[in-house]
C-alpha cells in the first residue's frame, strides 16, 4: 500500500508540474555513465579513517554489475583511487577541484550516454540527520529519474525524502544527458553510516538504484510512443499513472 502511494504522488506530480523537456539524445540503445564522485587526493566527506571516495567506488562497482547483468551497456569514470583531475583534458586552471569537475563533465560529453549517474555520501553537523538524496537538472526526463530513484533509494532506507533541483551543482548543467547527483546518505549518522560501509547493505542500494533505472527506462519507452515527445497530452500521462498503478 505504502509503494502505492508513492508512485500515485510520483506521477501525479509529473501530470502536473514537470520541467522543461531535456535536450538530451533520444533514448535509442541504452547506456550508461556512472560517475564516481571524488577519488585520489580528493577524499570527500569523511567521518574517522572513513572516505567517501572509498565508499563512492565500492557502491558503483556493485552498480556496474548489476546494471551490466541486467543487460545495460555502462561506463564508469574511474575504478580504483584515483583523481581525475591528473588526467584532465578540457580545462587549463590551478584549481585541482575544477580541473576534477571539468573532467568529470568533459567525459560525459565524450562518451555521450543516455543518462548519468553520480554518486556521493553525505554529511551534517547534525547527526541526527540521515537517508538518501537525489538532486536533478531542470528538464523533464531528469526529474522524472530523480523521483524514481528517490523512491526506491526511500525505501531501503526506510526514509521519506524528496528529491531537490540542484541548479547550482557543477555536474548538473548540462544538457549532454539526463543526469542525477544521487547522495547516497549521510556518514555522519551512525544508521547511515553502517548501512554505507556494509558490503551487504551496499549490493542494496545498487539494487534499489538498478530498480529505478529499469522503471526509467520503461517509462521513457512509453513515453516515446507519442509520434512528438514534445507534445505528450495529459491522457497519456493519465495512462502510464494507471498502469503503473494496476503493478502495486
Amino acid at each position: 500500500m505504502r509503494n502505492r502511494l508513492l508512485l500515485v504522488t510520483l506521477l501525479t506530480v509529473l501530470l502536473v508540474v514537470l520541467p522543461s523537456r531535456s535536450e538530451a539524445l533520444p533514448l535509442t540503445s541504452f547506456h550508461i555513465l556512472i560517475d564516481v564522485g571524488h577519488g585520489g587526493v580528493d577524499s570527500g566527506t569523511t567521518y574517522g579513517d572513513l572516505y567517501e571516495k572509498d565508499i563512492n567506488l565500492q557502491v558503483a562497482r556493485q552498480l556496474y554489475q548489476q546494471l551490466t547483468e541486467a543487460g545495460y551497456e555502462v561506463a564508469m569514470n574511474r575504478n580504483e583511487d584515483v583523481a581525475l583531475s591528473d588526467d584532465n583534458r578540457w580545462l587549463n586552471n590551478r584549481s585541482r577541484h575544477l580541473r576534477d569537475l571539468a573532467q568529470r563533465r568533459g567525459l560525459v560529453k565524450l562518451i555521450d550516454p543516455q543518462i548519468m549517474l553520480s554518486l556521493h555520501v553525505n554529511w551534517s553537523a547534525d547527526p541526527r540527520k540521515r537517508g538518501p538524496i537525489v538532486l536533478y537538472q531542470s528538464n523533464e526526463q531528469s526529474f522524472m529519474l530523480a523521483h524514481l530513484l528517490q523512491n526506491a533509494l526511500n525505501r531501503n532506507a526506510g526514509t521519506k525524502k524528496k528529491p531537490v533541483k540542484g541548479g547550482t551543482y557543477y555536474m548538473l548543467r548540462h544538457n549532454y544527458c539526463p543526469s542525477v547527483i544521487v547522495e547516497m546518505g549521510f556518514i555522519s549518522n551512525s544508521k547511515d553510516r553502517a548501512m554505507l560501509t556494509d558490503p551487504e547493505e551496499q549490493k542494496k542500494i545498487a539494487h534499489a538504484i538498478r530498480d529505478a533505472v529499469s522503471e526509467y527506462v520503461t517509462l521513457i519507452g512509453e513515453l516515446q510512443e507519442a509520434e512528438d515527445l514534445e507534445t505528450v497530452e495529459e491522457s497519456m500521462r493519465r495512462r502510464l499513472l494507471e498502469r503503473y498503478l494496476d503493478q502495486f
